[in-house]
């Protein structure tokens, strides 16, 4: 098994988390990762992207030129997305942020409504948690049996209040799809 993950939005949306944590519970379940953000000098407003790789054997490249799953949190993403997803791919959207519709046939489209999930659980910041679940449910690749351990390892002791509304979100995005 290997899934190649393209990931877009804009900066503050949690995107470069998102891989990172992607790629270290994929770790904790034995799987071979690769992690490669790319975003802007500016921190939140400008573009972010990683490409994340999970498989049960050894990657050669961390370069994702054709994504087997794509991310997409916000409408400025949309097209380079869509040129990201190889044919037969899955494009899963933000629909809260996401408003035009793809116009490609040939992949598979999963709308999730980050935002609105994350709001009804406390807060919006947590939009990218809930694509993260829905992500662990549309490809398998990553079942997020240890997330809370990741999440206890991953953010200093100050954020741990937090880890019970990110697994919220997480079983939100899984549940929505």
């Amino acid at each position: 098994m290997t899934e190649k993950t393209f990931i877009a939005g804009f900066g503050g949306q949690g995107v470069i988390s998102l891989g990172q944590l992607w790629v270290y519970s994929g770790m904790k379940e034995g799987l071979e990762v690769t992690f490669f953000p790319f975003y802007g000098a500016e921190k939140r407003g400008g573009i972010a992207r990683a490409s994340v790789i999970v498989s049960s054997s050894e990657i050669a490249s961390p370069l994702v030129t054709q994504a087997d799953s794509v991310i997409v949190m916000n409408e400025d993403s949309l097209a380079i997305c869509e040129e990201a997803v190889r044919k037969g791919g899955v494009l899963i959207v933000n629909s809260n942020l996401v408003k035009s519709a793809p116009r490609r046939s040939d992949i598979r489209v999963v709308k999730v409504a980050c935002n609105e999930l994350a709001e009804a659980i406390g807060d919006a910041k947590f939009a990218n948690m809930v694509m993260m679940g829905a992500l662990s449910r549309v490809t398998g690749a990553v079942k997020l049996d240890s997330f809370e351990a990741v999440l206890r390892s991953f953010f200093p002791e100050s954020k741990h209040k937090f880890i019970p509304m990110n697994i919220k979100a997480v079983e939100a995005g899984k549940k929505a799809v």
